[in-house]
Protein backbone atom coordinates (compact mmCIF):
# COMPACT_ATOMS: atom_id res chain seq x y z
CA UNK A 1 0.00 0.00 0.00
CA UNK A 2 1.05 3.74 -0.58
CA UNK A 3 2.23 5.68 2.18
CA UNK A 4 1.72 9.17 2.51
CA UNK A 5 3.49 11.10 5.25
CA UNK A 6 2.21 14.39 6.52
CA UNK A 7 2.13 16.57 9.59
CA UNK A 8 -0.41 15.78 12.57
CA UNK A 9 -2.48 18.84 12.93
CA UNK A 10 -5.71 18.52 11.91
CA UNK A 11 -5.57 20.37 8.91
CA UNK A 12 -2.89 18.23 7.38
CA UNK A 13 -4.60 14.89 8.39
CA UNK A 14 -7.63 16.10 6.90
CA UNK A 15 -5.81 17.18 3.09
CA UNK A 16 -3.89 13.97 3.57
CA UNK A 17 -7.23 11.89 3.83
CA UNK A 18 -8.43 13.65 1.07
CA UNK A 19 -5.49 12.44 -0.68
CA UNK A 20 -5.64 9.10 0.13
CA UNK A 21 -9.13 8.55 -1.03
CA UNK A 22 -8.03 9.92 -4.02
CA UNK A 23 -5.85 7.26 -4.70
CA UNK A 24 -7.63 4.54 -3.13
CA UNK A 25 -6.68 4.12 -0.12
CA UNK A 26 -3.36 4.85 1.41
CA UNK A 27 -1.33 4.11 4.77
CA UNK A 28 -0.79 7.81 6.40
CA UNK A 29 2.78 8.18 7.60
CA UNK A 30 2.42 11.05 10.43
CA UNK A 31 5.59 13.02 10.79
CA UNK A 32 6.31 16.08 13.92
CA UNK A 33 7.84 19.28 12.59
CA UNK A 34 8.99 19.55 16.16
CA UNK A 35 12.17 21.12 16.91
CA UNK A 36 12.68 22.44 13.55
CA UNK A 37 14.20 26.04 12.54
CA UNK A 38 11.32 28.78 13.00
CA UNK A 39 10.57 29.55 9.65
CA UNK A 40 7.60 28.67 8.05
CA UNK A 41 9.35 25.48 5.81
CA UNK A 42 9.58 23.99 8.77
CA UNK A 43 6.44 22.42 7.87
CA UNK A 44 7.18 20.56 4.89
CA UNK A 45 10.89 19.25 6.44
CA UNK A 46 9.90 16.38 8.67
CA UNK A 47 7.86 15.27 5.52
CA UNK A 48 10.83 15.82 3.29
CA UNK A 49 12.98 13.64 5.43
CA UNK A 50 10.30 10.45 5.83
CA UNK A 51 10.31 10.61 1.75
CA UNK A 52 14.37 10.78 1.90
CA UNK A 53 14.85 7.77 4.32
CA UNK A 54 11.95 5.85 2.37
CA UNK A 55 9.37 5.55 5.38
CA UNK A 56 7.26 7.22 2.52
CA UNK A 57 6.49 6.92 -0.81
CA UNK A 58 4.15 10.21 -1.21
CA UNK A 59 4.33 13.38 0.77
CA UNK A 60 1.49 16.11 0.72
CA UNK A 61 1.71 19.53 1.62
CA UNK A 62 0.00 22.62 1.46
CA UNK A 63 1.75 24.10 -1.66
CA UNK A 64 1.75 27.25 -0.01
CA UNK A 65 4.19 26.50 2.44
CA UNK A 66 6.85 24.47 0.25
CA UNK A 67 9.98 26.45 -0.95
CA UNK A 68 10.84 27.83 -4.28
CA UNK A 69 14.14 25.45 -3.77
CA UNK A 70 13.28 21.78 -3.17
CA UNK A 71 15.58 19.16 -1.85
CA UNK A 72 17.34 17.97 -5.27
CA UNK A 73 15.92 13.90 -4.52
CA UNK A 74 12.52 15.22 -4.14
CA UNK A 75 9.93 16.79 -7.14
CA UNK A 76 6.19 17.74 -7.57
CA UNK A 77 4.23 14.34 -8.67
CA UNK A 78 0.93 15.45 -8.99
CA UNK A 79 -1.45 18.67 -8.19
CA UNK A 80 -5.02 17.94 -6.96
CA UNK A 81 -8.31 20.09 -7.92
CA UNK A 82 -7.44 23.50 -6.03
CA UNK A 83 -9.71 24.74 -3.38
CA UNK A 84 -10.60 28.25 -3.44
CA UNK A 85 -7.15 30.14 -3.06
CA UNK A 86 -9.03 33.63 -1.19
CA UNK A 87 -8.53 34.76 1.93
CA UNK A 88 -11.51 35.11 3.98
CA UNK A 89 -12.10 37.80 7.26
CA UNK A 90 -13.89 36.41 10.47
CA UNK A 91 -15.32 39.38 12.82
CA UNK A 92 -17.41 41.75 12.20
CA UNK A 93 -18.13 43.44 9.09
CA UNK A 94 -19.52 42.35 5.45
CA UNK A 95 -16.38 43.53 3.30
CA UNK A 96 -13.21 45.29 3.56
CA UNK A 97 -14.56 48.50 3.29
CA UNK A 98 -17.99 48.08 5.89
CA UNK A 99 -14.50 46.68 8.97
CA UNK A 100 -15.42 49.07 11.72
CA UNK A 101 -12.43 51.66 11.92
CA UNK A 102 -9.78 50.79 14.38
CA UNK A 103 -10.40 46.91 14.28
CA UNK A 104 -8.21 44.66 15.54
CA UNK A 105 -6.82 42.05 13.27
CA UNK A 106 -5.13 39.06 14.24
CA UNK A 107 -2.59 37.57 11.46
CA UNK A 108 1.38 36.36 11.57
CA UNK A 109 0.82 37.21 7.48
CA UNK A 110 3.42 39.93 6.37
CA UNK A 111 1.47 39.82 3.08
CA UNK A 112 -2.39 39.76 4.75
CA UNK A 113 -0.57 42.41 6.74
CA UNK A 114 0.96 44.59 3.89
CA UNK A 115 -2.80 44.26 1.64
CA UNK A 116 -4.89 44.84 5.00
CA UNK A 117 -2.91 47.94 5.28
CA UNK A 118 -2.55 49.16 1.70
CA UNK A 119 -6.70 49.14 1.66
CA UNK A 120 -7.63 50.40 5.23
CA UNK A 121 -4.48 52.23 6.90
CA UNK A 122 -6.88 53.08 10.06
CA UNK A 123 -6.62 48.60 10.78
CA UNK A 124 -4.96 47.57 13.37
CA UNK A 125 -3.11 44.96 12.57
CA UNK A 126 -1.69 42.66 15.47
CA UNK A 127 0.37 39.17 15.03
CA UNK A 128 -1.44 36.47 15.82
CA UNK A 129 0.02 32.86 15.43
CA UNK A 130 -1.17 29.43 15.77
CA UNK A 131 -3.45 26.85 13.97
CA UNK A 132 -6.86 27.51 13.02
CA UNK A 133 -8.29 26.49 16.26
CA UNK A 134 -5.81 29.16 18.20
CA UNK A 135 -6.62 31.57 15.93
CA UNK A 136 -10.45 31.08 16.41
CA UNK A 137 -10.18 30.45 19.96
CA UNK A 138 -8.20 34.15 20.74
CA UNK A 139 -10.83 35.63 18.10
CA UNK A 140 -13.31 34.54 20.80
CA UNK A 141 -11.68 35.27 23.42
CA UNK A 142 -11.24 39.24 22.33
CA UNK A 143 -7.61 38.92 21.77
CA UNK A 144 -8.27 40.91 18.62
CA UNK A 145 -11.54 41.89 16.67
CA UNK A 146 -11.09 39.60 13.76
CA UNK A 147 -8.66 37.68 11.66
CA UNK A 148 -7.59 36.75 8.39
CA UNK A 149 -7.45 32.85 7.28
CA UNK A 150 -7.39 31.03 4.15
CA UNK A 151 -10.62 29.65 2.95
CA UNK A 152 -9.53 26.23 2.08
CA UNK A 153 -8.38 25.80 5.02
CA UNK A 154 -11.50 26.12 6.46
CA UNK A 155 -13.51 24.31 3.99
CA UNK A 156 -11.07 21.66 4.56
CA UNK A 157 -11.94 21.28 8.22
CA UNK A 158 -15.35 21.81 7.36
CA UNK A 159 -15.49 25.06 9.40
CA UNK A 160 -16.91 27.68 6.49
CA UNK A 161 -20.07 28.51 8.67
CA UNK A 162 -16.84 30.81 10.61
CA UNK A 163 -16.36 33.17 7.50
CA UNK A 164 -17.79 36.41 7.87
CA UNK A 165 -17.00 37.15 4.02
CA UNK A 166 -14.63 36.48 1.32
CA UNK A 167 -11.74 38.94 0.60
CA UNK A 168 -12.15 38.56 -3.10
CA UNK A 169 -8.61 37.97 -4.81
CA UNK A 170 -7.94 41.30 -6.60
CA UNK A 171 -8.33 43.06 -3.07
CA UNK A 172 -6.05 40.47 -1.36
CA UNK A 173 -3.82 38.89 -3.88
CA UNK A 174 -3.54 35.37 -2.64
CA UNK A 175 -0.17 33.66 -1.14
CA UNK A 176 2.06 31.36 -4.27
CA UNK A 177 0.15 28.29 -3.92
CA UNK A 178 -2.94 28.80 -1.44
CA UNK A 179 -5.93 26.53 -1.90
CA UNK A 180 -3.73 23.82 -3.63
CA UNK A 181 -2.17 20.70 -2.43
CA UNK A 182 1.15 19.52 -3.81
CA UNK A 183 1.71 15.50 -3.73
CA UNK A 184 5.76 15.48 -3.32
CA UNK A 185 7.93 12.11 -4.27
CA UNK A 186 11.25 10.96 -4.68
CA UNK A 187 12.81 12.02 -8.06
CA UNK A 188 12.91 9.15 -10.06
CA UNK A 189 10.33 6.99 -8.07
CA UNK A 190 8.51 5.86 -10.77
CA UNK A 191 6.02 3.67 -8.76
CA UNK A 192 5.24 6.61 -6.61
CA UNK A 193 5.03 9.18 -9.29
CA UNK A 194 2.90 6.67 -11.42
CA UNK A 195 0.38 6.68 -7.68
CA UNK A 196 0.35 10.21 -7.68
CA UNK A 197 -0.89 11.24 -10.84
CA UNK A 198 -4.22 9.80 -10.49
CA UNK A 199 -5.01 12.49 -8.28
CA UNK A 200 -3.87 15.54 -11.40
CA UNK A 201 -5.64 18.04 -12.25
CA UNK A 202 -4.10 19.76 -15.07
CA UNK A 203 -5.01 23.61 -14.76
CA UNK A 204 -4.17 23.36 -10.87
CA UNK A 205 -0.98 21.86 -11.70
CA UNK A 206 -0.28 24.53 -14.29
CA UNK A 207 -1.53 26.97 -12.02
CA UNK A 208 0.83 26.81 -9.57
CA UNK A 209 3.74 26.49 -11.93
CA UNK A 210 3.29 29.95 -13.08
CA UNK A 211 2.74 31.22 -8.83
CA UNK A 212 6.04 29.34 -8.25
CA UNK A 213 8.31 30.22 -11.54
CA UNK A 214 7.38 33.76 -10.50
CA UNK A 215 8.02 33.76 -7.03
CA UNK A 216 11.48 32.02 -7.68
CA UNK A 217 12.53 34.77 -10.26
CA UNK A 218 11.62 37.30 -7.41
CA UNK A 219 13.82 35.39 -5.00
CA UNK A 220 10.72 35.60 -2.09
CA UNK A 221 10.84 33.52 0.84
CA UNK A 222 8.18 32.12 2.73
CA UNK A 223 8.58 35.37 5.29
CA UNK A 224 7.79 37.79 2.06
CA UNK A 225 5.00 40.18 1.97
CA UNK A 226 4.08 39.04 -1.63
CA UNK A 227 1.11 37.69 -2.87
CA UNK A 228 0.94 35.63 -6.34
CA UNK A 229 -2.31 34.22 -8.32
CA UNK A 230 -2.48 32.55 -11.23
CA UNK A 231 -6.02 31.36 -12.81
CA UNK A 232 -6.18 29.49 -15.94
CA UNK A 233 -9.31 30.37 -18.20
CA UNK A 234 -9.42 27.76 -21.56
CA UNK A 235 -6.37 28.26 -23.37
CA UNK A 236 -5.01 31.49 -21.15
CA UNK A 237 -3.27 32.38 -18.11
CA UNK A 238 -3.96 34.82 -16.05
CA UNK A 239 -1.19 35.52 -13.46
CA UNK A 240 -1.33 38.43 -11.15
CA UNK A 241 0.36 39.97 -8.49
CA UNK A 242 0.94 42.40 -5.09
CA UNK A 243 4.45 43.46 -3.39
CA UNK A 244 4.19 45.95 -0.93
CA UNK A 245 5.80 47.21 2.44
CA UNK A 246 4.53 45.46 5.62
CA UNK A 247 3.28 48.87 6.73
CA UNK A 248 1.31 49.12 3.51
CA UNK A 249 2.99 52.41 2.71
CA UNK A 250 4.28 51.70 -0.61
CA UNK A 251 3.22 48.77 -3.08
CA UNK A 252 3.22 47.46 -7.13
CA UNK A 253 0.59 45.95 -8.30
CA UNK A 254 0.53 43.83 -12.03
CA UNK A 255 -1.33 41.56 -13.88
CA UNK A 256 -0.28 39.45 -16.93
CA UNK A 257 -1.89 36.84 -19.53
CA UNK A 258 0.11 34.10 -21.02
CA UNK A 259 -0.31 30.33 -22.52
CA UNK A 260 -1.44 27.69 -20.08
CA UNK A 261 0.46 25.79 -22.00
CA UNK A 262 3.78 27.42 -21.01
CA UNK A 263 2.86 28.68 -17.21
CA UNK A 264 6.80 29.29 -16.65
CA UNK A 265 6.79 31.57 -19.14
CA UNK A 266 3.57 33.58 -17.94
CA UNK A 267 5.32 33.49 -14.09
CA UNK A 268 8.51 34.63 -15.69
CA UNK A 269 7.25 37.42 -17.20
CA UNK A 270 4.98 38.49 -14.56
CA UNK A 271 7.99 38.79 -12.33
CA UNK A 272 9.94 40.37 -14.99
CA UNK A 273 7.87 42.98 -15.13
CA UNK A 274 7.78 43.81 -11.38
CA UNK A 275 11.69 43.72 -11.39
CA UNK A 276 11.87 46.42 -13.62
CA UNK A 277 9.57 48.62 -11.97
CA UNK A 278 11.66 48.58 -8.84
CA UNK A 279 9.88 45.28 -7.64
CA UNK A 280 13.63 44.16 -6.00
CA UNK A 281 14.00 47.43 -3.88
CA UNK A 282 10.62 47.15 -2.54
CA UNK A 283 11.64 43.54 -1.56
CA UNK A 284 15.00 44.35 0.29
CA UNK A 285 13.19 47.35 1.86
CA UNK A 286 10.76 45.17 3.68
CA UNK A 287 13.19 42.82 4.51
CA UNK A 288 14.60 45.21 6.08
CA UNK A 289 11.25 46.72 7.50
CA UNK A 290 11.10 42.81 9.50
Amino acid sequence: MIRIATRGSKLALAQAGMVAEMLGGAELVEVSSDGEPGDKARFVRGVERALLDGRADIGVHSAKDLPGEMDAGLEIAAVPAREDAADVWIGAGSSLEDVPEGARVGTASLRRRAQLLAARPDLRVEELHGNVDTRLRKLAEGEVDAIVLAAAGLRRLGREAEIGFRIPVDAMVPAAGQGALALQVRAGDAASTEAAAVALEFDAARELTAERAAVALLEATCATPIGVHARVRGNELEIESFVGLPNGSEWLRDRVEGSAADPVAAGTLLAERLLGVGAGDLLARAEDAR
